[in-house]
This record gives C-alpha cells, sequence and structure tokens, in this order.
C-alpha cells in the first residue's frame, strides 16, 4: 500500500481537474462527463466522488454513489503511470467504508465489457460478473 495516497471527497472546484484526468485515465466516456453532470454530481451527493492524490496530484477516482437503496461504483480510475501501486484498492477501501456507513448491503460495478484488465481488477477485489443482468439505457432528450 503506497503510504503517501490521500484519500478524499472531490469538490466542485476539482471538477474541471477530474474532467481532464478522466480522458487519459478511464476507459470510455459518459453521456455525463462534463461539468453540469458533475455540478449534479456533487451538489446531490458531495461525498460520491472520491479522489486519490499523491503529493497534491490526482491519481485516481472512483464514484461511491448510494441511492437508498443500491451501492453503485462507477468511474475507478487510475493514472496509468500509478497503477499496480495499491490506488484502485485504496479507492475501493474507501468506498466500501462509506457504504457500510450509509447501510449499504451490495456492491454493483458499472465495468466495460471491453475493458480486459478492469475485468482482473474486479475480479481480485472479489467482484464477480453476473451475466444473468443486462444493463439497459436510454438517453433522456435534452428540453429547452
Amino acid at each position: 500500500m503506497n503510504d503517501h495516497l490521500r484519500i478524499r471527497c472531490a469538490r466542485l472546484s476539482d471538477i474541471d481537474a477530474v474532467l481532464r484526468f478522466w480522458r487519459t485515465a478511464a476507459e470510455g466516456t459518459s453521456i455525463s462527463d462534463d461539468h453540469d453532470g458533475m455540478t449534479r454530481l456533487l451538489t446531490r451527493d458531495p461525498e460520491s466522488l472520491l479522489l486519490a492524490e499523491e503529493g497534491g496530484e490526482l491519481v485516481g477516482t472512483v464514484i461511491a454513489g448510494f441511492d437508498g437503496w443500491r451501492c453503485s461504483a462507477y468511474r475507478l480510475a487510475v493514472d496509468p503511470g500509478h497503477r499496480r501501486q495499491g490506488v484502485a484498492t485504496a479507492l475501493m477501501d474507501a468506498a466500501q467504508a462509506r457504504f457500510r456507513a450509509l447501510g449499504g448491503r451490495r456492491i454493483d460495478a458499472m465495468v466495460l465489457e471491453a475493458n480486459e484488465p478492469a475485468h482482473h481488477t474486479w475480479a481480485a477485489a472479489g467482484y464477480h460478473r453476473e451475466d444473468h443482468w443486462r444493463r439497459w439505457v436510454k438517453p433522456l432528450p435534452v428540453e429547452g
């Protein structure tokens, strides 16, 4: 474990840095990967986005969302130069602590099918794939 790693909740002032970070460290994109989407997330649940920093540099993220029913992990991303150093483990440990404190019972993780290295990361952390479920999505049209 990296003794110099600091895990903290993101602030509104971190949004631009997180969006830049995801462009290099995260796989894929989300319809909510913009300033407005991030602002809504942090305004609704200020403790949901966890950041890992080393020496003041952003090296990892995870969104640890809880809607009162289900714990959801999104955007687990680690800077390519900091992978395999315990960053993802520290982020998920912090997410699990948050979920336990909120009364969560199970964590659902969104993992891209084509992101093979992530499959190994999640499996090593004790997660398993549930093939009998599929995610169904429908983008909402922008009004106005």
